[in-house]
């Protein structure tokens, strides 16, 4: 119990948009509230070409395909994070929303920014937008689960 921390101060919603992450966002906003913590809403787009792309500065020209992508998914996020911001208001949290654009594992970036931003609780949902409903525990929320330096909140 000696590395238990004593406050929450920053707490970590992960979306994509599934029913189950929103939820986990509206968990993640009462928890920020009772601690009186930040709540950060983040979304990971995961691709290859968009982090080439996004990641290089000296590249001026953008593929079509990668641009629209970009601007499709931040769009749909926008209306999540509206939702969220929303919520968070209502509430009196102070919410900040990020799209992180990664070649790596969903999970990787949520962990690696979790631990960055000095994350004390991650909220997620059981299962996102590509999960199998036959699963107890998605992939993505496993591995976060597995690898995370604080502690996990799962939503089902």
């Amino acid at each position: 119990m000696s590395n238990l921390k004593a406050k929450i101060l920053k707490v970590l919603a992960a979306i994509d948009g599934s029913e189950l992450s929103i939820d986990a966002a509206d968990y993640a906003v009462l928890i920020a509230k009772q601690n009186n913590a930040q709540l950060i809403a983040l979304h990971v787009i995961r691709s290859e070409e968009a982090y080439q792309y996004t990641s290089n500065l000296t590249e001026v020209v953008t593929p079509t395909s990668v641009d629209s992508m970009i601007q499709t998914v931040k769009q749909d996020s926008q209306k999540w994070f509206d939702t969220i911001e929303q919520k968070s208001k209502a509430n009196n949290v102070q919410v900040k929303t990020d799209i992180m654009v990664s070649p790596n594992s969903t999970a990787g970036t949520i962990v690696d920014y979790a631990e960055r931003e000095g994350i004390d609780l991650i909220v997620m949902g059981t299962r996102g937008r590509s999960g199998f409903k036959k699963l107890l525990l998605g992939s993505t929320a496993s591995d976060v689960t597995a690898y995370a330096h604080c502690p996990v909140m799962i939503i089902k």
